[in-house]
């Protein structure tokens, strides 16, 4: 068995330590932070939507029973306009699939807890992996006491989408490397419980106000606050530039979201304090160099708008692992292997993501992009077998993100799949259609 060394905990690191652990490798986990478990150290705040793919992942290792007793389940979409009025969309034909709010600091201690418990797993706070001599696993980090080295037989790089690990790939020849930001940051607040302590707003929801040329959105909490989520511009009328005076905040929030100026629990104190975050995707390609191997967000990281970062990072925990089971843990070939297929989903989930960041600022806000879901749901509803919406293939499978992206490019051959379900299957999709259409 082979001794791992694992740059990054924030959560697929910990997760990869239980699946490796479990194969029976000794494995050290090495933190730039202090331990998140401790008071004081929360570190960032934004929830993440927990679906099919990520929860397939810790039910694998006994996990996500734990987890989902933490998480809310959200089953559509419910839109604000700028007069209030709201507008639900199922995300699924039936009404009955979720995606679940996770709090990230909450799920990074359950995950760390889950690898400290395993037996040849060690954790390593505050040591920060700066560099990798790929080729003889030699590992630099800088702690408390200075900088030194280590060295492991297979080293993973789960540093996150500004990995220092990737640099020992990116250098070597042939590699390809991109890394794309949105002109648009992200910036978290808090909506605060009613005055009754109850949820401000339905908590079975994930809320969008979408704005066209910015956008907010809301995730409920166990506490029953609500994390929001500003994206908007760097610059520019809808942007964060210049927005300083908590005046000019109020009425920013007047303007785009009068329903929820009054909910946040401190809006102008929070909005000054919390930093504004990039939105990036990262393209790197080799995945794989001598004894490094990188996983998650370091090797593929992508903008939030299909809640796919974390999932698709714990997909990779997956793969890598049934590579391994191949290979009769022969790291060399399971981590060229698990490279191969991983590959092109990810870079399948990229383009995805950007495609649903347009559709979640702008598209969610039209009464014809409604309708035009509830039709799809319908014939969904009808014809089963021949209609799976790409959304759905997504957010509550495990079908690769290559293979839901074709299907769905199929079924928008409307003409073609009617003929396919023959004359009384169309005639049954025409009805469940008229159902829908005022």
């Amino acid at each position: 068995m082979a001794d791992v060394g694992i740059a990054g905990a924030g959560l697929a690191g910990p997760l990869l330590a239980v699946y490796l652990s479990r194969r029976g490798h000794d494995v050290t986990l090495y933190e730039r932070r202090p331990d998140p478990r401790l008071a004081g150290a929360a570190g960032r705040s934004i929830n993440l939507a927990l679906s099919a793919r990520g929860i397939d992942a810790l039910e694998r290792v006994g996990l996500a029973h734990d987890v989902m007793g933490h998480g809310l389940a959200m089953k559509g979409r419910m839109m604000h306009d700028r007069s209030g009025q709201l507008a639900y969309q199922a995300y699924s034909a039936d009404g009955s699939k979720a995606i679940n709010s996770i709090s990230r600091h909450g799920l990074n201690g359950l995950l760390l807890d889950a690898a400290a418990k395993e037996p040849g797993v060690v954790l390593h706070f505050e040591e920060r992996a700066v560099a990798v001599v790929a080729e003889t696993g030699e590992l630099t980090l800088e702690g408390p006491s200075g900088r030194h080295t280590v060295t492991h037989e297979v080293v993973i790089g789960a540093d996150g989408a500004y990995s220092a690990l990737r640099e020992a790939v990116v250098r070597s020849e042939r590699a390809d490397y991109r890394q794309e930001h949105l002109p648009w940051g992200y910036k978290e607040l808090t909506i605060a419980p009613d005055a009754s302590g109850g949820f401000a707003l339905d908590p079975g929801a994930l809320h969008i106000w979408p704005r066209g040329d910015s956008m907010m959105i809301a995730l409920p909490n166990p506490d029953r606050s609500f994390t929001a989520t500003l994206f908007w511009p760097f610059e520019g009328d809808a942007g964060f530039a210049g927005l300083d005076a908590p005046d000019a905040v109020r009425a920013r929030f007047d303007r785009d979201y009068p329903d929820a100026a009054e909910r946040f629990e401190d809006l102008a104190g929070e909005f000054a304090r919390n930093p504004v975050g990039s939105l990036v995707t990262v393209r790197v390609w080799p995945w794989v160099r001598g004894r490094l191997g990188l996983l998650g967000d370091a090797a593929h990281a992508i903008v939030p708008f299909f809640g796919q970062g974390m999932n698709c990072a714990f997909e990779d925990v997956v793969e890598l692992d049934h590579c391994l089971g191949e290979t009769a843990d022969d790291w060399p070939a399971a981590l060229a292997t698990y490279a191969e297929r991983r590959k092109p989903n990810a870079d399948a989930i990229a383009e995805l993501a950007l495609d649903n960041f347009v559709e979640m600022r702008d598209k969610v806000a039209s009464p014809v992009f409604r309708l035009g879901k509830r039709v799809e749901h319908a014939i969904e509803r009808w014809a089963p077998e021949h209609f799976d919406s790409l959304y759905e293939l997504v957010s509550f499978t495990t079908v690769p993100y290559v293979e839901a992206r074709r299907r769905a490019a199929a079924q928008r051959r409307f003409p073609a799949n009617l003929a396919a379900l023959g004359a009384a299957g169309a005639a049954r999709a025409a009805d469940a259609v008229r159902k829908v259409v005022p």
